[in-house]
């Protein structure tokens, strides 16, 4: 019997009726709590907080026949959520409504890309005033809001991270790095994690390196891997590790300002630098925390040191900041800041445009000069009129707003409550991250640490959504949840969520038992 079941049948929070009045069950045996659970797990839910919107009704394609242009004429390949996939219809901050009208909290907001929240008042003014005035005009000619935006963003970077490039994607935004770093250190190889994402065009899935983003055919050229210092599921890791209010529940003897997991794993890049790549490289890309491999940190001091080596070996250094850029961290407003370094080249997308497709890359004046004298780099739809007006207001709600605080504050109630949940269950193995971006790693048991099967983290997912909460999935194995609302996120609908998770894994706990 695992340790869960230890401390299942401690009082159940399933709300009935008030969103804050707890039902409680007092010491319960096994079977008593079994019985408790089906009634109270299976057959009530946490009451959602309130909203104070009203969706439209829906008066589109049927569901049925959705699903048959689905089959008929999409992409074969599937990547939608769930064997009955949602129908969305309309979005509102931090939440979204299906065709039927159902409601959900959207702590996933759409892939980490929804920054500010969905259809937010003042991006949809300033979209619907450019739509207009002036959609397009691609590069040959000046437009003053790809100036206007280029001002603000460079006013929030580091000297001499000061030229950007404005393109459509994340990664088209990494192709474009990676080729920058090709023209200006005049060398091929590129390093970057295990377990990265870094895009899925035929240039980039060089250096993303998930098992279902690798193809059987030759792709990727001078891109190579090395481990991956993730200190929960990798060989070393302790208690002090992250740059996070939550450490993993592994034990080291590491003073808090010491980390021998770290010097272990930069033995372990410098074994990659000697055996696997040429004398001289390009450069080495790394997100600030890893988001497809499921919200992976890395030890604190890991990048200052690996930059200084990529550095000595003639390459530059890449920060990827798709998804921890913007104020999501909390603490910074970039990812990279979180780490005492100064990249040479940084990427970002998603949380640029809150959804519209804008992203870009920012380099020094030199590197820019070398992309300049290796090629004539050109984007029809990069920086365009709708673009950057879009993207300025996310800038100006940031700040209004004060979401990169609110990531900050939530962020950690949010970390530290769901880490109460892993002290509650044997079956989640870890909860890591940094403002609201956070990771739930599922598991056997916390002493082998090898995923929960799939098909019961799809379960687990399945109740959550029925339940009016939507989350994302990660890691090698799909075995963690991936967490990540609009920055506007607040306490109760925090609260909500943890509420939901929990039900839902009592729920799977209920079903294991049988």
């Amino acid at each position: 019997m695992t340790l869960a079941w230890r401390h299942l049948p401690r009082i159940l929070r399933l709300e009935t009726s008030s969103p804050r009045t707890p039902k409680t069950c007092p010491s319960l045996s096994v079977g008593t709590f079994r019985k408790s659970v089906t009634k109270l797990g299976l057959h009530t839910k946490p009451r959602m907080p309130p909203c104070d919107f009203t969706p439209e009704k829906y008066q589109s394609l049927p569901y049925r026949r959705v699903l048959e242009i689905y089959q008929q004429h999409l992409s074969p390949v599937h990547v939608a959520y769930f064997p009955q996939p949602l129908l969305l219809h309309q979005g509102h901050m931090e939440w979204l409504f299906d065709h039927e009208g159902n409601r959900y909290l959207d702590f996933f907001s759409g892939i980490v890309t929804v920054s500010v929240g969905h259809c937010h008042p003042k991006v949809n003014a300033a979209a619907g005033k450019q739509l207009g005035r002036l959609w397009h005009t691609s590069a040959v000619f000046f437009h003053p809001q790809v100036h206007e935006y280029a001002e603000k963003l460079s006013a929030l970077l580091p000297e001499p991270l000061k030229v950007i490039f404005l393109t459509n994607s994340g990664s088209e935004a990494n192709d474009l790095a990676m080729l920058m770093a090709r023209a200006h250190s005049k060398n091929t190889d590129i390093i970057s994690f295990r377990g990265a994402y870094h895009g899925c065009s035929p240039y980039t899935l060089g250096l993303s390196n998930v098992g279902p983003f690798k193809m059987t055919l030759p792709g990727g050229v001078g891109c190579q891997s090395t481990m991956c210092p993730d200190v929960f599921r990798g060989p070393w890791g302790g208690s002090h590790c992250r740059d996070s209010p939550v450490q993993t529940i592994r034990k080291c003897s590491c003073a808090p300002d010491c980390c021998q997991a770290k010097d272990q794993y930069i033995e372990q890049f410098k074994d990659t630098l000697s055996t696997s790549v040429a004398k001289s490289i390009a450069g080495f890309f790394a997100e600030p925390i890893q988001g497809v491999n499921g919200v992976v940190q890395y030890p604190k001091g890991f990048l200052q040191e690996a930059f200084e080596l990529v550095r000595e070996r003639g390459g530059v250094c890449i920060a990827d900041e798709v998804q921890t850029g913007f104020g999501r961290l909390g603490s910074h407003f970039w990812g990279f800041e979180t780490h005492g370094v100064l990249p040479d080249i940084i990427t970002m997308a998603k949380g640029i445009g809150n959804g519209f497709p804008m992203a870009a890359v920012v380099t020094t004046p030199e590197i820019a000069k070398s992309l300049a004298k290796c090629v004539l780099h050109f984007n029809t739809f990069g920086g365009n009129p709708m673009a950057c007006s879009i993207a300025s207001a996310v800038l100006e709600v940031i700040k209004e707003e004060n979401l990169q605080e609110n990531s900050r504050e939530v962020g950690t109630y949010m970390l530290l409550k769901f880490a109460k949940l892993r002290d509650e269950f044997e079956i989640i193995g870890d909860v890591r991250g940094k403002g609201l971006m956070m990771g739930i790693e599922m598991v056997k048991d916390k002493i082998s640490r090898q995923p929960l099967p799939r098909e019961e983290v799809n379960q687990i997912h399945e109740d959550c959504r029925h339940m009016g909460l939507l989350i994302g999935r990660g890691g090698i194995f799909s075995q963690t949840f991936r967490i990540a609302p609009s920055l506007c996120i607040t306490k109760p609908e925090v609260d909500f969520a943890v509420e939901v998770f929990r039900a839902a894994v009592i729920q799977h706990m209920e079903r294991r038992a049988k």
